[in-house]
């Protein structure tokens, strides 16, 4: 399979990498419902062959830790077993970018992410959260304050795969618990954000695996009618920096995920565009 270009970009202390078998702490959930290591996740050891990578046995939670936020979505619960909506692309998209990130960057990552609840102990250890597929999702008042404490004391979180206007009207109405004096601004091409480390040339759209196959002769990456255009909006802060990067129209976590599913979908999606921009939002996260 071919690879993103390695590049170095950013100098991260550079830390000896240990012999023996040490794992940053997971300061994620602690119900049982996911294992700690998402390789064993699925049954029968389906996940297990995902590769896996030492870090620093002096220092093994300075690393970069991909987290991913559990959430309730209406009609489908938490899923605690599986089964909600913030599971989508679970564990392979993870696996798949820790991988990525810690191969084509400096940066020190951790081989296994977590799963992070709405709680304020569990999300103020990871400076980046990844949630996926909310054009269902129901906050409570009390989830919204924790998110927008979080953001706004230096947390990030990356929206992510959610399609047409229905989705987005939800996800907006749970936007506005989190932040009602803020609106969502569409970023321009020129923002940083698309030119931190790989510089882009479009905003892209991001299929699934299957609406790109199905849609490959034609040229159509939109998943719904109502999702043509992907848009790339941001909620800032008081002092302009982006808090929360909302990637709608689009599915970047399939190009992670999928990445190994179609030679032609890995060369005209995950690598040109999932990756890079994926790449591009960490290292805005991480550096503002």
């Amino acid at each position: 399979m071919k690879l993103l270009p390695a590049l170095f970009v950013l100098g991260i202390l550079g830390y000896s990498l240990a012999d023996e078998d040490v794992s940053p702490t997971n300061f994620g959930i602690k119900d049982g419902s996911v294992p700690e290591d998402p390789r064993e996740a699925g049954r029968g050891g389906q996940f297990m062959d995902f590769p896996t990578w030492p870090v620093s046995k002096e220092l093994p939670n300075d690393v970069f830790t991909f987290a991913r936020l559990r959430y309730n979505s209406e009609s489908h619960g938490w899923g605690r077993r599986g089964g909600g909506k913030w599971t989508t692309d679970y564990p392979d998209a993870d696996l798949n970018f820790s991988y990525r990130l810690q191969q084509l960057t400096s940066l020190q990552v951790s081989p296994k992410g977590a799963i992070v609840d709405i709680e304020a102990e569990q999300m103020r250890h990871y400076p980046f959260i990844y949630m996926i597929e909310p054009g269902h999702i129901s906050l409570t008042d009390v989830d919204a304050k924790v998110m927008r404490d979080y953001m706004l004391n230096g947390g990030f979180i990356m929206v992510d795969d959610f399609w047409g206007e229905e989705e987005w009207d939800t996800f907006y109405i749970a936007l506005k618990q989190i932040f009602p004096d803020r609106e969502p601004e569409e970023l321009p091409l020129e923002h940083e954000i698309f030119h931190m480390v790989f510089p882009l040339k479009v905003k892209p759209q991001i299929p699934s695996v299957g609406h790109a196959m199905a849609g490959r002769s034609e040229g159509i990456t939109a998943e719904r009618f109502d999702a043509e255009t992907p848009h790339y909006r941001a909620i800032f802060d008081d002092k302009k920096r982006i808090v929360m990067m909302i990637c709608h129209n689009t599915d970047l976590g399939d190009g992670w995920e999928e990445e190994g599913t179609d030679p032609w979908y890995f060369r005209e999606f995950s690598e040109k565009y999932a990756y890079p921009l994926g790449i591009n939002i960490v290292f805005y996260a991480l550096t503002h």
